[in-house]
């Protein structure tokens, strides 16, 4: 098997751009890390994050991009300059790993989609939740149609956040903590749904420790058959643990929760229950799942689109219809915000 060789644009404070350096660096034998870059003055800003690059070559953004021996590149910077360097990766022609869920113009996201499909290249997104075993497991079932018709999904996802992090949900406009994590939520309930006939978003400020970012991220989902909706919060406390995700169906209900219970730095396992029948205490099947980590599953599968192995079953026109409904679900208005309706 040969190793594909790649670099890594950029890391942040709140998010995984370190766990997924550790998961490249841990999966030596797929992958070769050639360097990495650290742009938009992160060095200075993150001096206690450097260490995790040791022993690393370190690369401007123009080294990596332009050699031709690399041919994947991992963005990892914060949110808001995601795009902006997947944009550049993608018009070298490299193949991308990007956190989630993008940057905040769609216009320029829609042009990263465009230059990807043009180039034919791998476009890959951060949302871990889509290899978390127990969501697998329900995402094959709804395709067998063992939960008949999709009545409703309820999703939600809060923790508790240290206040310069609630102060930082700002960056995101009216997005707050529903752009940051609660697009996990809204990647389940398109995957499960699809587009909906109508939303309604409802984010709000709890105005905790005097900050008044929107903290609070919540937005219902319209369908013809039943309504769905997506929370989060980042000042619940015990709110890791209440992660869960249930979806009702005609025949069947599953619930996943919660959706990750955390046992080493990256190690999890999750239960999940699923009941099938109408007896009013109905406990239903419970069951857990073996020790699994967070992310080698998502960088592994990455190399496996690389390769050519398999094909990423989220293509790009999915990735920018959710891109869409996740800046609808906030109320993120910019460039050709109006395209962006349901």
């Amino acid at each position: 098997m040969r190793k594909i060789k790649i670099a890594q644009i950029g890391t942040s404070v709140f998010s995984h751009g370190l766990s997924v350096f550790d998961s490249l660096k841990k999966n030596s034998d797929i992958f070769e890390v050639v360097g990495y870059a650290l742009p938009e003055k992160e060095r200075e800003k993150f001096p206690d994050k450097i260490a995790w690059f040791d022993g690393y070559k370190e690369m401007t953004v123009e080294e990596i991009l332009s050699d031709p021996q690399i041919e994947a590149v991992a963005i990892e910077t914060e949110e808001i300059y995601l795009t902006k360097y997947a944009l550049m990766a993608a018009k070298a022609k490299k193949h991308i790993h990007m956190e989630k869920p993008g940057g905040l113009s769609l216009s320029d996201f829609t042009q990263l989609i465009n230059t990807v499909k043009a180039n034919k290249t791998v476009f890959h997104t951060g949302y871990m939740y889509r290899y978390n075993p127990a969501i697998i497991n329900l995402l094959k079932r709804i395709d067998r149609g063992e939960l008949g018709d999709i009545i409703s999904v309820e999703a939600q996802m809060s923790c508790y956040h240290r206040p310069d992090c609630r102060e930082w949900m700002n960056t995101f406009g009216s997005g707050g903590m529903l752009f940051f994590l609660g697009c996990h939520l809204i990647d389940l309930i398109y995957r499960i749904c699809g587009k909906p006939e109508n939303i309604i978003p409802f984010t709000r400020s709890s105005g905790a420790d005097g900050i008044n970012s929107p903290d609070f991220g919540m937005a219902v989902y319209e369908y013809k058959n039943g309504v769905s909706f997506a929370k989060t919060t980042d000042c619940e406390r015990g709110g890791f643990m209440r992660r869960q995700l249930v979806v009702t169906g005609t025949k069947e209900t599953v619930e996943v929760k919660p959706l990750e219970v955390a046992c080493g730095a990256t190690s999890n396992y999750t239960e999940y229950r699923i009941t099938n029948s109408t007896d009013w205490s109905a406990q239903g099947e419970k069951i857990r799942t073996e020790i699994f980590d967070r992310y080698d599953p998502m960088m592994r599968a990455f190399a496996e689109f690389v390769r050519g192995d398999r094909e990423n079953p989220y293509t790009c026109d999915y990735e920018l219809e959710l891109y869409k409904l996740i800046l609808k679900s906030c109320e993120i208005k910019g460039e050709n915000y109006e395209s962006n309706t349901y």
